[in-house]
């Protein structure tokens, strides 16, 4: 860790500078190309770029701002990552629209459905595949690669002069070219895994899958600043559907539901505050592919989960919690900041009678901000997490995490 630190102090500096010189000039529109490297549990060490950018859609008097941040990264696990994530608002604020696109071609472990020491049941322990016949157990992640594309877009209106939005959206995710690396249907004891034994318990396919639908949306937000908030409350309700005729390969719909607040300790030092967040995802009715299930990590701008491999608990059903502790590392500024933070996951595994909250597993951690543009607010974030199971991770990005 100490040469990755290192190169990054050398980044803070130049990036520093950089926003300094954007706010002097003035610009409607502030850009921040963040390099990056970096390291996570899910792709370990990663180089690239994943720039960042703010910006007013209107009049700053009654326009919130706009922000968007994208990614292109390679891995030491030979994983290629592009994203673009936006949250943009319109003129006065009478249109809010939210778009998540990304393109993997990427490796992930995975761990069966549920949280806590039965998570990974079936495969865990061996699978009964005829009378006193078992699989081999799996005791270890369960390594699969895949290609993933996705195409996310939603539009809402804003309902009179209040903060409440509504609207509809459309959401397509592919999972194409999966290859499960510890499936061995041929060998003498056989070794099944969890995505297996889901994808065939349900009817789907394991070497590829689609989800396609639209959503209905409620979204209720009176935060002063989408990207790094002081005040306010975030709340947001999304139902999608998705249908075999809009090219799912079964009918389906799930449920997303989201808040988030922030209770402050000092009025004249508004970066001094306690922020919680938390979000329940449930699939509602029809059968979902295994890698589209709730999960942690998937969340639209992947934050959830600090400590965890993208994906460590997935359900039919999964509730997030997290609280994060803000507070100035200056006595008149606010250049410099520290959070500490923990988050807390519970997931079902219907299959398997395990319920939600039958367990709930923790992370917890610390990290450093710098505030590089002071008129966006717009954090670099270096944050250190360890969870249960041995999880570990080191984080940089750009904003603050909810």
């Amino acid at each position: 860790m100490k040469p990755f630190c290192l190169v990054t102090l050398l980044f803070l500096s130049a990036y520093t500078l950089s926003a300094q010189n954007i706010e002097q000039k003035e610009k409607k529109i502030s850009f921040i190309p963040l390099p990056v490297i970096a390291y996570n549990p899910t792709n370990a060490w990663m180089l690239g770029v994943a720039p960042g950018a703010s910006w007013f859609m209107g009049n700053k008097k009654n326009t919130s701002i706009s922000s968007g941040l994208g990614s292109i990264i390679y891995t030491t696990n030979k994983q290629l990552i592009l994203t673009a994530k936006t949250n943009v608002f319109l003129d006065g604020d009478h249109w809010n629209l939210l778009g998540d696109w990304r393109y993997f071609i990427t490796s992930q472990p995975t761990y069966g459905l549920g949280t806590g020491p039965n998570s990974n049941k079936i495969a865990g322990t061996g699978y009964e595949y005829e009378d006193d016949l078992f699989s081999c157990p799996i005791e270890t992640g369960q390594m699969m690669e895949f290609n993933f594309l996705r195409f996310h877009e939603t539009i809402m209106k804003r309902y009179q002069d209040s903060r409440l939005f509504v609207g509809l959206g459309y959401h397509l995710d592919i999972h194409s070219d999966i290859q499960d690396n510890l499936l061995d249907l041929e060998a003498e004891t056989p070794v099944y895994t969890s995505h297996y034994l889901y994808q065939t318990a349900k009817g789907f396919s394991t070497a590829d899958y689609t989800l396609s639908g639209i959503s209905f949306n409620v979204l209720f937000d009176s935060r002063d600043n989408a990207i790094n908030p002081y005040s306010g409350r975030y709340a947001f309700v999304n139902l999608r559907v998705n249908p075999e005729f809009l090219g799912s390969d079964k009918s389906s719909s799930i449920l997303w539901a989201e808040y988030r607040d922030y209770i402050h300790f000092n009025p004249q030092r508004p970066r001094h505050l306690l922020g919680f967040w938390t979000y329940g995802w449930f699939v509602t009715s029809g059968a979902v592919p295994y890698m589209d299930l709730p999960a942690v990590g998937w969340d639209q701008f992947g934050r959830s989960g600090r400590a965890f491999t993208q994906g460590r608990f997935r359900g039919e059903d999964v509730w997030y919690g997290e609280s994060e502790y803000r507070f100035p590392l200056q006595k008149n500024k606010e250049t410099w900041g520290g959070v500490v933070f923990v988050n807390a996951t519970s997931a079902s595994n219907r299959l398997n009678d395990i319920n939600l909250f039958q367990h709930i597993d923790l992370a917890y951690g610390a990290g450093l901000r710098i505030m590089i543009n002071k008129k966006s607010r717009a954090n670099l974030n270096l944050d250190f997490a360890w969870g249960k199971y041995g999880a570990k991770g080191f984080y940089l990005g750009l904003n603050e995490v909810f």
